[in-house]
């Protein structure tokens, strides 16, 4: 089939940047906002809600840019806390309700937070020194209390630079770090998905990913942009998405490629599958097996495979005009991102040569929060031949560009595991391993997993013995997605001339 011409790359007018507490101002105030097992909002009473919890956070005396942390179940206190705190002149900081205390102390004493609101249930896990002293603790329940009365604070005056929100983010090595966004990151992301998605007012998207990420917490604003409803669901089973799909008559579901493993093991009504207009993916390539199963499965929705990293919101999309022709493709650059592949010295490589995907524009975040030397990796100048120039993220990815302008993935650089669309660090991993008495070394390793992408093979270097003792360590210590699906005992590891593990021939040994 004749491809369609790449999109005009997008430039930004300033006259349509707004502070992204103003979201909600664009919905028609009647129309449903967000529905739940919480109760229904229109726009107009969702934004006099969120002015109340604005007006709470303010309350508490922080002083401006302070960051507050929430770790929270869904609900309209997770959605629009991400809104409150930066209308209060604070940054969010969502902490990904599946870590545990350990990962959750490391968040709140790198970003500062002096405020964490959570969970009755997951603030009783923290134990001494895992909160700073100077960082207050409050029930999600104080919060939900205060959204239904109280002082109202006003839709903010930010400037599109303000710092609005950090979402940690893990990285090959070392701890999660915190990309700092912007008001204009969150704003331009949203208006670039529900352009792209063609989403509108008559849109109900369920929002099953958890809204620490980039790409959770843009179901909701892509959604509240174009004047649709979104439905938070903590789903347990698959088939409790299914029964929402159905109840609600859902039109818009991300997800990731494990997700869509599950769905597609259900057996869909007809009348059900039928209302799902739209299908995105990121966080994993869709095989075709799995495209196939999920065409067949709902035959009048959409497809849109993507492909993004933290430090730049998303980069590529690929029309669903183009998913059975071209399954194996990343697509082209979303509206306000200009992708270009490169080689070491910064030149454009020519078509179907392999180079580093880097991403210039708008969208791109303003670092890692407190970690210059990190930042200064990732974040470098654009290359000579941007259009937008400025800073760009580098992304250690591997790709190619056919002649047609489509790209295509080759490679990660790093060594981050990913599954079930979740960046794993084999750092926190091995060292999580390394504090059981009796394990010398260990190396994580991600293996290939028809379900989830990749899952986590465990190499230690220890009696065999402590094998059990290394496996209940790790399920207290770390969540459920970094959990070893097998540990295995090595005598020895391989050393590199300089002395180090050789992980590239563990890698080929065990993980090939």
């Amino acid at each position: 089939m004749e491809l369609s011409a790449p999109a005009p790359l997008q430039r930004v007018d300033p006259a349509m940047l707004r502070p992204i507490d103003h979201i909600l101002l664009r919905g028609d105030p009647a129309r449903l906002a967000l529905d739940g097992r919480s109760g229904s909002y229109s726009f107009a009473e969702l934004e006099d809600t969120l002015g109340r919890l604005a007006g709470w956070l303010a309350g508490f005396g922080l002083g401006q840019g302070a960051r507050v942390a929430s770790w929270i179940a869904k609900g309209p206190v997770a959605a629009l806390m991400p809104l409150a705190a930066p209308r209060a002149g604070l940054v969010h900081v969502p902490v990904n309700p599946l870590l545990k205390h350990a990962q959750v102390a490391h968040i709140l004493a790198d970003s500062g937070a002096r405020l964490l609101i959570g969970t009755a249930a997951r603030l009783d896990t923290l134990g001494a020194g895992d909160v700073p002293p100077d960082c207050q603790l409050h029930r999600e329940d104080d919060a939900a209390c205060a959204m239904s009365g109280g002082p109202t604070l006003g839709p903010s005056q930010a400037a599109p630079d303000d710092l609005a929100a950090i979402l940690y983010t893990s990285g090959s090595t070392g701890r999660p770090k915190g990309v700092m966004l912007s008001h204009a990151n969150l704003w331009l992301g949203a208006v670039a998905v529900a352009d792209y998605l063609g989403m509108d007012s008559d849109d109900r998207t369920a929002c099953v990913l958890p809204f620490s990420f980039d790409y959770g917490q843009n179901q909701l604003f892509s959604t509240w942009v174009a004047g649709g409803c979104v439905y938070p669901l903590d789903y347990l089973t698959p088939r409790d998405v299914m029964k929402l799909v159905d109840r609600r008559d859902i039109t818009t579901l991300a997800g990731v490629p494990p997700l869509w493993v599950q769905l597609a093991e259900l057996d869909w009504p007809a009348e059900v599958a039928a209302k799902l207009k739209r299908l995105t993916n990121s966080g994993g390539a869709l095989t075709r097996p799995l495209v196939a199963k999920l065409r067949a499965l709902f035959p009048q929705a959409d497809i849109y495979p993507m492909y993004g990293l933290t430090e730049a919101f998303r980069s590529t999309y690929l029309p669903p005009a183009l998913v059975d022709s071209h399954p194996d493709s990343m697509g082209r650059a979303i509206p306000f991102a200009e992708i270009m592949v490169v080689r070491a010295d910064g030149s454009i490589t020519d078509d179907d040569e392999p180079g580093e995907l880097v991403h210039c524009g708008p969208l791109v975040a303003q670092g890692y929060w407190n970690d210059a030397p990190r930042t200064a990796e990732r974040f470098r100048p654009a290359p000579p031949a941007s259009i937008y120039g400025g800073m760009a993220v580098w992304s250690g990815d591997t790709v190619r560009r056919d002649a047609d302008g489509l790209l295509f993935f080759v490679g990660r650089d790093d060594a981050m595991i990913k599954s079930a669309g979740n960046r794993i660090s084999p750092t926190e991993i091995e060292e999580a391993a390394v504090a059981v008495p009796g394990v010398a070394e260990a190396v994580a390793l991600g293996v290939k997993d028809d379900r989830l992408g990749q899952a986590v093979l465990l190499l230690i270097r220890a009696d065999p013995a402590i094998v059990p003792s290394v496996a209940a360590h790790l399920k207290s210590e770390l969540p459920n997605f970094m959990q070893p699906r097998d540990i295995l005992v090595l005598d020895a590891f391989p050393r590199n001339p300089n002395g180090k593990i050789d992980r590239v021939a563990l890698t080929k040994d065990y993980a090939a």
